[in-house]
């Protein structure tokens, strides 16, 4: 009894909280679209921010494009393209991964901008101040 008791709790146990490799790809893929999400929420903020300096929207466009290659080419060459089934299958998880661990890090670079620097940093450059 105290056998069968503990199988089905186990049973129980290891079915309602198990995910399937494509649930975890899914989980993993969303998490990276809300941070793609947040990263342009962030870019679209800056440029009403700072839409009347012409020079810096310019740049941080071109510096935009350049960064989605960067990111690309990271991403090519942490998992160079191979055969099917190379890095098996838990690669979509990993790819969406390090493209979110990616991402999160532009987050945090380009919300500074929004958030601004001190007043009294001399290294400030087109980031605003605050008193």
């Amino acid at each position: 009894m105290k056998t069968m008791i503990i199988t089905v709790i186990t049973f129980i146990c290891s079915t309602a909280f198990s995910q399937t490799q494509i649930d975890l790809n899914n989980e993993a893929c969303t998490a990276f679209k809300k941070a793609d999400s947040t990263l342009n929420g962030v870019y679209q903020k800056i440029l009403a921010e700072y839409k009347s300096d012409s020079i810096f929207i310019r740049n941080l466009k071109a510096s935009q494009r350049i960064w989605i290659t960067f990111r690309d080419a990271e991403l090519k060459m942490k998992y160079p393209e191979r055969e099917p089934g190379y890095y098996g299958s838990i690669h979509p998880l990993c790819v969406e991964d390090y493209l979110e661990k990616l991402t999160g890090e532009r987050i945090r670079t380009l919300s500074t901008w929004l958030q601004g620097i001190e007043e009294g940093d001399a290294c400030f450059g087109s980031v605003k101040t605050i008193p």
